[in-house]
């Protein structure tokens, strides 16, 4: 193995980590865009966004990274190696909304309507229905637009801005489209889902922040989520539309939907923090959702510290050095909070 090929992860095979990937399409992707087993961390991210959608990708844990002894629990322990960090990587997901009150829209109950998200949150239902499609994502704006951020999203807002002044970095790289990181004051933030309060034109591609309530006039009021709520079947000319001059697009929403990449911008930017990061946390996240259930795994596949913060274990929770069940607003403050060795 030459010193280039030490640097990357050999994957046995990509199939095995995908419950609905014909193996077939794993090798032959494989094959024909890189050429050899041996990718990068950043080419194996790709690789697996490119075969399954972020939102539905259910898959069977098989690491390269060996299983640890079972996580500590141990709030000392951990306290150690926060203080020792210089880069601090922070993946957060559902669970950190959700004990905002954020719906999830998964699993029982979690229906729009007669629909769950996956029914709707694609490009082809989008060209199929837009009306649909936008009364369903206006109704999740005007949700969070009254929730507030927890003692989760401060308690990481607080910690990146004092440990800023002691040249110390925290970036937040969160699986949520609500913004609530952003509320909440967090500042080095990567969205890698995109955002419910961002738009992005279907005929120029510019993409803008939108805080308007409601989104347009027609959708005043739309949006009931009762299974007996008609359809307002909105003209689309009544949609949201882009102001840039002289184009009037109809808007989308600017998150990634089933089938729909990540940004390539956005993932490298990532790649860079998880690789010099020193610290890995995972907030209310079930490790079960590419690409983010690859990131942690990874980071302590090279022996970085990973610790979980979470309601309950998760299937890569044994990969990790620590792993603190309870809810994150209660779990996670006490885990952040200035250290007696901090100067500043």
């Amino acid at each position: 193995m030459t010193a280039k090929e030490g640097n990357h992860s050999r994957i046995p095979n990509l199939s095995d980590y995908f419950l609905d990937t014909p193996p077939f399409l794993a090798k032959e992707h494989l094959r024909t865009e890189r050429g050899s087993a041996l990718i990068s961390f950043s080419d194996s991210v790709r690789v697996c966004w490119g075969l399954t959608s972020h939102l539905c990708a259910t898959v069977r844990q098989n690491w390269s990274a060996p299983k640890m002894a079972r996580p500590s629990s141990d709030l000392t322990e951990f306290r150690e190696d926060f203080a020792k960090a210089k880069h601090i990587a922070i993946i957060t997901g559902a669970g950190v909304s959700a004990e905002s009150g954020v719906p999830t829209f998964r699993g029982q109950g979690g229906y729009w309507r007669k629909w769950q998200a996956q029914d709707l949150a694609t490009p082809e239902a989008f060209s199929r229905d837009p009306s649909l499609v936008w009364e369903f994502y206006h109704y999740r704006r005007e949700v969070i637009r009254s929730k507030m951020p927890n003692p989760a999203h401060l308690a990481l807002a607080e910690c990146e801005s004092r440990l800023s002044k002691q040249g110390r970095s925290v970036v937040i790289i969160t699986q949520n489209i609500d913004e609530l990181h952003r509320r909440a004051g967090s500042e080095h933030l990567y969205e890698i889902h995109g955002s419910l309060f961002k738009t992005r034109c279907m005929s120029c591609g510019e993409v803008k922040a939108n805080h308007k309530s409601p989104i347009c006039p027609a959708l005043e009021g739309k949006g009931e989520p009762d299974p007996s709520a008609k359809d307002a079947r909105i003209p689309v000319e009544h949609l949201p539309r882009c102001d840039r001059s002289g184009c009037n697009g109809l808007l989308r929403p600017h998150v990634v939907w089933f089938g729909e990449t990540l940004d390539s911008d956005i993932l490298t930017a990532v790649e860079q923090e998880l690789e010099k990061c020193d610290l890995c946390l995972v907030v209310g996240t079930s490790s079960i959702v590419y690409p983010a259930a690859m990131f942690a795994p990874q980071v302590a596949g090279r022996g970085v510290p990973v610790a979980e913060f979470n309601m309950e274990s998760t299937p890569a929770t044994m990969r990790f050095k620590y792993h603190f069940e309870g809810p994150c607003g209660v779990t996670l403050p006490p885990a952040l909070e200035r250290h007696e060795s901090e100067v500043i």
